[in-house]
């Protein structure tokens, strides 16, 4: 058998940088164990496959895959096979308006919008489950043992260590001025410091921004998923939607922030959150960023 792949970078507008992501086509025929040994081969955060859609009035359905395990949901694979889709099979329709795209995920089915933006292109999807608060948190000592950090760097502004979820839960953990960049994870000491029966992703979140049109910086680690350090996670930053409606509590209207990820990997990527809120409730929220294709190949299997 062989199959069709490609390889974008995700959360950005610049080659070589943002979440590499690997795509394989036509990929009904693919059995599960298969798909998850093509993407530890491919050794990227995650690994997509695409199949036709349950739904005929839908665009196709996605299997995402970790090095490690197999995903209901997330955001980048979301993002950057939307965008490669419109790509391939409406090129010439998208220069012209946005498309329309829409995946089942085992999640459920996600509406994505596809655009160009100044010869870049951008996809945003609203997110198919608003962020909850999940389970109770493990200790900020705990949380800094495992990153490595003093305990009296966890915190930031009114802002409490918490687990929330979109469809992957995440521990969402606010840190002071200057340690984003001191985080170290113990990743040997894991296994014993995170129930396995609890979230194995931890997402570290501060003000220590590059650019003044960012809102927060973030890391992502979750070695359990085989992803030590992810360069961009849009299933973390839809749960840290949830921080933000308990900490930040924003006025009702539209919100658009920018979340800065992945620079210290050398991979910057820049994730857009857009937040809805009516009388004090998050209503509806979306994820978005550039994508750029970098590769296309064929797998012989």
């Amino acid at each position: 058998m062989r199959h069709s792949y490609h390889v974008v970078d995700v959360f950005t507008d610049t080659a070589l940088a943002g979440n590499p992501l690997a795509v394989v086509l036509d990929a009904g025929d693919i059995p599960s164990d298969r798909c998850q040994a093509i993407a530890r081969e491919f050794n990227l955060s995650e690994t997509v496959f695409v199949e036709d859609p349950r739904d005929p009035v839908n665009t196709a359905r996605l299997r995402i895959f970790t090095p490690m395990r197999e995903l209901p949901f997330a955001g980048h694979p979301t993002v950057g096979t939307a965008a490669l889709l419109a790509l391939l099979r409406a090129p010439e329709i998208l220069l012209r308006q946005d498309l329309s795209v829409v995946l089942e995920e085992s999640i459920g089915p996600i509406e994505c919008t596809v655009r160009r933006v100044r010869g870049q292109v951008r996809a945003s999807f609203t997110l198919p489950k608003l962020p909850v608060r999940s389970s109770e948190a493990l200790t900020p000592e705990v949380l800094a043992r495992a990153l490595g950090l003093p305990s009296e760097a966890i915190g930031m502004d009114g802002h409490a260590v918490g687990v929330f979820s979109a469809g992957v839960p995440f521990h969402c953990v606010p840190v002071r001025p200057g340690a984003m960049a001191q985080c170290r994870p113990n990743i040997a000491l894991w296994p014993d410091l995170l129930p396995p029966d609890g979230p194995q992703a931890i997402f570290v979140y501060s003000r220590d921004i590059e650019a003044p049109s960012s809102a927060y910086r973030a890391r992502m680690f979750s070695p359990a998923f085989g992803i030590g350090e992810d360069p961009a996670t849009g299933s973390a930053v839809a749960a840290f939607a949830g921080a933000v409606m308990a900490y930040e509590r924003p006025t009702d209207g539209d919100h658009t922030l920018v979340i800065e990820q992945g620079y210290e990997m050398g991979r910057p990527s820049l994730i857009t959150l857009g937040l809805n809120v009516e009388n004090g409730a998050l209503v509806s929220a979306s994820i978005g960023g550039g994508t750029v294709r970098i590769a296309e190949g064929t797998l012989h299997l």
